[in-house]
């Protein structure tokens, strides 16, 4: 087995807030240096990335919109070229259009997909030919109880999230034989700004009885990126207070 190579950084995508930033400090605080991807909300990145080097570690914001692959294809060149080989990637960004599926538009569905799904493909493309060579990688793909359980309303959701999750599947099976990891973790009802018009009611649904924090997911991230992790490989873990039990 072999451990991270000294001079490696993480990327994190969408991690200016919630799920993101936790994961983010995280992993800074796992010893990554930390290159934080954002498309909107420029400050919330800068701040989350001044507070991790307040905190003694190196952290980073990159404006790209991750559905533009040329942007991302130079937002990794500039990450390379200050922080070093990207070998551990954090596919967070994400994004909702809610709809009854008789209701959801083509426009709907398509960006959705495109965000959720198709992005993270091609960062993980990306990013595992360079750990392949390091014969090293960490990918941990940020999905949702929705992606295997149904919702009401999200259909486009759903299918992004739910291929997210057979992608890590597929992708973990193909570089296992090198050292590089691909996992998912399937965050239930969590407190973000995603989750912030659902309607109050729906903790209740949660065996649990509450929803969950940004940093009881981040911890399931640290953990999928960490050399404890190495044997651990094409698996979904569930961050949900019980609610896909």
């Amino acid at each position: 087995m072999t451990g991270r190579p000294q001079g490696a950084c993480a990327l994190v995508t969408g991690g200016g807030r919630g799920i993101g930033a936790a994961s983010a400090h995280a992993l800074a605080d796992d010893g990554w240096s930390v290159a934080i991807l954002y498309r909107g909300g420029r400050e919330a990145a800068e701040a989350t990335a001044a507070a991790i080097a307040e905190t003694g570690g190196t952290a980073i914001a990159v404006n790209a919109d991750i559905t533009d692959a040329a942007a991302c294809d130079a937002a990794f060149t500039s990450i390379e070229e200050r922080l070093g080989p990207v070998l551990c990637l954090v596919n967070n960004a994400g994004m909702r259009a809610d709809n009854l599926a008789l209701s959801i538009d083509d426009a709907d569905w398509d960006i959705v997909l495109e965000t959720n799904l198709t992005a993270a493909f091609r960062l993980t493309r990306r990013a595992v030919r360079l750990m392949l060579r390091a014969r090293f990688g960490r990918v941990v793909n940020v999905a949702s109880v929705v992606g295997p359980r149904a919702n009401a309303g999200q259909a486009n959701y759903a299918a992004s999230k739910a291929g997210l999750i057979g992608m890590t599947k597929t992708v973990a099976a193909e570089v296992a034989r090198k050292n590089v990891t691909v996992n998912a973790v399937a965050p239930g009802f969590i407190e973000t700004d995603m989750t912030a018009g659902l309607t109050n009611g729906f903790a209740d649904a949660v065996p649990a009885r509450r929803a969950g924090t940004p940093d009881e997911v981040a911890a399931c991230v640290r953990f999928l990126a960490s050399d404890a992790a190495s044997y651990v490989t094409g698996s979904t873990l569930y961050v949900d207070g019980g609610l896909a039990a």
